[in-house]
């Protein structure tokens, strides 16, 4: 795709929503964005907290920077627009993985158990607020599906 194709596909998904839908979805995207940025950040460089956390959780050390380094990775593709989606699913992934450790730890669940769960419900906000079009990707049911369902012929 050439630049000026992406310009026009940039121009026309913005044109179709709102301004003020699209903004919050970049706000949305940026916060998440530099949340993670911080996150991987502090598997790399390993204060202490980042150790007793690994320490706590039994996973070994060493690994803190592998695991930044995927989060990182990550973050670029859902940063990219091109990959934007392709980074949104691995997040996910990634945010699934630290709910299940919390669960084996049987963290506290609305503070931190959770946590990644309240992530990923702002990454995927952030991402159907600036593309409504992956909502039809989505299983839920659409208004018009649940009114013929509820209509008795």
């Amino acid at each position: 795709m050439q630049l000026s194709e992406q310009a026009a596909s940039v121009e026309t998904r913005s044109t179709e929503i709102s301004k003020g839908r699209l903004w919050t979805g970049r706000v949305l995207a940026g916060l998440i964005t530099l949340f993670n940025l911080f996150d991987a950040w502090m598997k790399f460089a390993k204060p202490a907290p980042v150790i007793h956390a690994f320490a706590r959780s039994g996973w070994p050390v060493e690994l803190s920077a592998p695991i930044g380094a995927i989060l990182l990775a990550s973050t670029a593709l859902f940063v990219i627009p091109r990959t934007t989606v392709l980074g949104g699913l691995l997040l996910t992934g990634y945010l699934g993985g630290a709910v299940a450790s919390n669960l084996r730890l049987e963290n506290p669940l609305f503070s931190e158990t959770l946590f990644p769960v309240y992530v990923g419900v702002f990454l995927w906000a952030s991402l159907l607020l600036q593309y409504p079009r992956l909502a039809g990707y989505l299983p839920l049911m659409k208004p018009e599906s649940t009114k013929s369902r509820t209509s008795t012929g």
